[in-house]
């Protein structure tokens, strides 16, 4: 089977694909910094710059989307999918519209927010879009936890194909979340940026790797290690680990646009999770079997469910949930393998300060934790 990559990215559509022993024929991606990642680690691929300049799709198996979520994520401008970065999902589709030979499968991925907002209007819109093609469809909520990650990490795959069963790929497996062993030196990811309304906890993980944050940089999560008091940063060849790609992946982003780890951290937080994509992969090769016959039509009121699967204007209700495995992740103490760093004095204290004056609960230890590594670190200064 052969792939083409729409809005690439740094390639873990791709990357997860090629490891099912799908090929990826086209790559295009509109940043350059991640376009020479790209060039550098998929170089049988030609990659092209901007969706609205391709003409014409070439013959392939499997046309992949992980289009912009600016507009519909939660941390981002959510003005849904009228918005300028996740309208261009419309360009995939007008490609498709024109093509002599309509790919087998569609496959697109974004974040679970859009199922909400707007009362799911962005759903609604690609499922319309899919459907006017002459495709049927799936979708389901998958956390990258299922695979073995240790990063809380959940997203939107939709699948579609004029002659398979969509949901015998995407809805065939289903698990329950894998028992963690947890205790006190258990390490704890959460977001350095917020305090106020939220934290992202995560225990024995990261929460999700963002391209962005509520301050407006692209920033890693923070770690506290109980047992050491202190809170720590990952680095970011431990990022690029998180979301399954080799440490390293996006060296070529730094080399080439001289813009330093601030820009690789951003292209790692707005990548596709490599392992959710390889099952993906194995399962278009060798599909399940899904028994939904007991599924019930959705009614299409409030928010859409987490998993459904459908054609020609009817929607049904999935019971799977978001593991479709259940691989055990190993903690983040086990999984780090690259030095972290402590977080600043400056950002601990921003956090410290928002934390204190907030009505939120915190995990017994966890601010006088927080308020020793402030002062080690000033000290230290």
């Amino acid at each position: 089977m052969r792939c083409l990559g729409l809005f690439a990215g740094i390639g873990g559509i791709e990357l997860g694909l090629s490891r099912a022993k799908i090929e990826t024929e086209l790559l295009c991606e509109i940043s350059p910094s991640a376009r020479s990642v790209l060039s550098a680690r998929f170089p049988e691929a030609h990659v092209e710059h901007d969706i609205r300049d391709i003409k014409e799709l070439p013959h392939v198996d499997i046309v992949a989307a992980g289009f912009p979520c600016q507009d519909l994520s939660q941390a981002g401008q959510t003005k849904g999918i009228g918005g300028l970065n996740s309208g261009l999902v419309n360009e995939v589709f007008r490609l498709i519209a024109d093509a002599k030979r309509k790919p087998k499968w569609l496959l697109f991925e974004n974040v679970p927010f859009m199922l909400a907002l707007q009362k799911g209007q962005a759903m609604r819109h690609l499922v319309t879009s899919i459907e006017a093609l002459g495709y049927k469809w799936a979708y389901r909520v998958v956390d990258a936890r299922s695979f073995g990650i240790p990063q809380r990490r959940r997203r939107v795959i939709i699948l579609a194909s004029r002659s398979e069963c969509p949901q015998d790929v995407l809805l065939s497996d289903d698990s329950d979340p894998p028992a963690v062993a947890v205790n006190r030196r258990t390490a704890r990811g959460f977001y350095w940026t917020e305090g106020r309304t939220g934290l992202g906890w995560a225990v024995g993980a990261v929460p999700t790797l963002k391209g962005g944050s509520s301050i407006g940089i692209p920033s890693p999560p923070a770690i506290w290690f109980p047992g050491r008091r202190t809170i720590e940063v990952p680095g970011i060849r431990d990022a690029e680990r998180l979301q399954g790609f080799d440490a390293d992946w996006t060296k070529a982003a730094e080399e080439e646009a001289r813009a330093g780890r601030n820009a690789r951290w951003k292209l790692v937080g707005n990548a596709v999770c490599v392992p959710m994509m390889e099952w993906v992969g194995r399962r278009l090769m060798l599909p399940g079997k899904y028994a939904g016959g007991a599924d019930a039509t959705w009614e299409g009121v409030g928010a859409w469910p987490n998993a459904a699967w459908g054609g020609r204007g009817t929607v049904y209700v999935s019971s799977v949930s978001s593991w479709p495995s259940s691989i055990a992740a190993p903690s983040l103490n086990a999984f780090l393998r690259y030095p972290t760093k402590h977080l600043s004095a400056r950002a601990t204290n921003g956090f410290l300060t928002r934390a204190r004056s907030s009505g939120l609960n915190f995990e017994d230890g966890f601010l006088d934790d927080v308020a020793h590594h402030l002062s080690t670190v000033e000290m230290a200064a």
